[in-house]
């Protein structure tokens, strides 16, 4: 049986103890309402379907996020990212609530206020799948009971697809003014023609080291990639020929030494330069322009003479869906291709 007692002018305390279960307790301003929740808490308990949330009726989100930052995302790849967002969401209003307290309609205002702010929808997005990756370790990993809001609501759609080619003349500027943007940085104008011949990522160009680099065999070797498998890079000989250009120190160092910071900077600054020199620029000359847009355009210029199981290969990627992207063979191709095979019959 509950036991309800008053605890100064405006507190009502309710007590459940019973054989088999923790003894629970909740302080209330109205008497009525300490009976109800004890009513049905017993209820529960006589059931056998009582669940104790008094952990995540005295956790914040914010307790949550700083305790998911220091275990979770410290071990993740793109954890300075992370850790900016959570940061972000530290600052929200959702941050004092317990987390019995959010409900999908407090996530639903969350995702509606983003908009209005004129975010874009695969940043509410990734700031959602944030909240719901908390929720989840606390139900899984920390055993608190506590049911996840995030999958009660429609998630704002993903980035589409960015198919950013760049042109003859984006790419000589490119490779002009990244020299002039970061001109106290050695090798930045081989750094982007190495990365437009390998198509390497952001993080793997930059994390590379000369012992890495195996000209005999014709081939980079990774070891952090993003599918967290090592590869090899094959390099053509263009490849080749600009890291032959650039001296191989005596100790073992990175290829570039430079931080993704700097580079993303320079990057932005290098295409901002390069559209104030043009004297009659095109529309859309250097706009828009990232630096994975590189890789789309190694990739589709590989496509063309590497057939799709070559281009998963040599671009990291583990599934077919990707390297269809790239690989537009026409009738003409194939036939020739059937051509050969039958005269080697």
């Amino acid at each position: 049986m509950a036991t309800i007692r008053k605890r100064g002018e405006f507190q009502w305390e309710a007590q459940i103890r019973r054989k088999g279960y923790p003894a629970v307790s909740m302080t209330f301003e109205i008497k009525v309402d300490a009976e109800d929740w004890a009513r049905d808490l017993e209820r529960d308990m006589r059931r056998g379907v009582f669940i104790d949330r008094r952990e995540s009726e005295t956790t914040t989100l914010k307790q949550a996020l700083n305790k998911y930052e220091i275990e979770v995302t410290v071990r993740k790849k793109s954890k300075v990212r992370e850790t900016s967002r959570i940061n972000k969401l530290l600052d929200h209003k959702l941050a004092g609530y317990s987390l019995a307290g959010i409900k999908a309609k407090d996530i639903a205002e969350f995702r509606d206020a983003g908009r209005k702010r004129g975010l874009a929808e695969n940043t509410i997005r990734l700031d959602i799948a944030l909240l719901s990756s908390v929720f989840e370790y606390c139900r899984k990993e920390w055993g608190i009971e506590v049911d996840n809001p995030c999958r009660k609501i429609k998630l704002p759609g993903g980035s589409k697809k960015r198919e950013r080619r760049l042109s003859t003349l984006e790419e000589s500027s490119l490779l002009e003014f990244i020299v002039k943007a970061l001109p106290r940085t050695k090798y930045t104008r081989e750094l982007i023609e190495l990365d437009i011949e390998t198509g390497m990522r952001q993080s793997e160009i930059l994390g590379i080291e000369w012992s890495d680099v195996k000209l005999s065999s014709k081939s980079i070797h990774l070891d952090d990639t993003k599918s967290g498998d090592p590869r090899e890079v094959p390099l053509s000989p263009r490849a080749i020929q600009i890291i032959q250009s650039m001296p191989r120190p005596i100790t073992n160092c990175r290829v570039f030494d430079l931080s993704q910071d700097r580079l993303i900077r320079g990057f932005k600054r290098a295409c901002k330069l390069a559209r104030e020199a043009a004297e009659k620029p095109k529309a859309g000359f250097m706009e828009n322009l990232k630096f994975h847009d590189l890789r789309h355009e190694s990739a589709s210029r590989w496509g063309s003479i590497l057939n799709a199981q070559e281009l998963c290969k040599m671009f990291g990627w583990k599934t077919m869906q990707m390297a269809l992207r790239y690989y537009h063979p026409t009738a003409l191709s194939i036939a020739d291709k059937l051509i050969v095979k039958v005269s080697a019959i």
